[in-house]
């Protein structure tokens, strides 16, 4: 996993968000640049497909949603649509596994803002579903949260 690089991290806001309002409907989109390691993430009610390569399709998607017991912050990976084969599904998924932290030390840092106004969202649950077409790759996992991601760029 790499470390963060604030200097890389581009940041912008749609849709009427700011970088302390909305909480519920809140969505990112974090995409990134191979040649260059930028890493752009995009806060909005919509998530920005405009900004997702639609053949790589590795982008991080994420959501903050109200549940019965508060917040929990919902991501979801693009793993295979039945486009790749098994053996390549299962690297992507190990690739997604293996730059998940940096994604989501990079949405902390980058909404940094958007905590320090609700700093109990740093201990809201954040669930990762992986979405592949097969069985043993297409699953839900607990990635703990956000505090465990804050940046030591901070």
């Amino acid at each position: 996993m790499g470390r963060l690089d604030p200097a890389k991290l581009f940041v912008e806001y749609r849709d009427g968000t700011g970088p302390t309002i909305p909480v519920s409907g809140r969505r990112h989109t974090l995409t990134h640049s191979d040649m260059t390691g930028e890493l752009f993430l995009t806060t909005g009610l919509h998530f920005a497909y405009d900004k997702v390569d639609v053949e790589m399709r590795d982008e991080v998607l994420g959501e903050w949603l109200q549940t019965g017991k508060g917040y929990i912050y919902c991501v979801y990976l693009h793993i295979d649509e039945g486009q790749f084969t098994l053996e390549e599904s299962t690297i992507r998924n190990q690739v997604f596994i293996r730059e998940l932290p940096l994604a989501l030390e990079a949405i902390r840092y980058g909404d940094s803002t958007f905590f320090s106004s609700y700093p109990q969202l740093d201990y809201a649950p954040v669930i990762v579903h992986f979405k592949s077409s097969y069985p043993g790759v297409n699953r839900r996992e607990d990635w703990r949260n956000f505090a465990h991601f804050k940046s030591r760029a901070m």
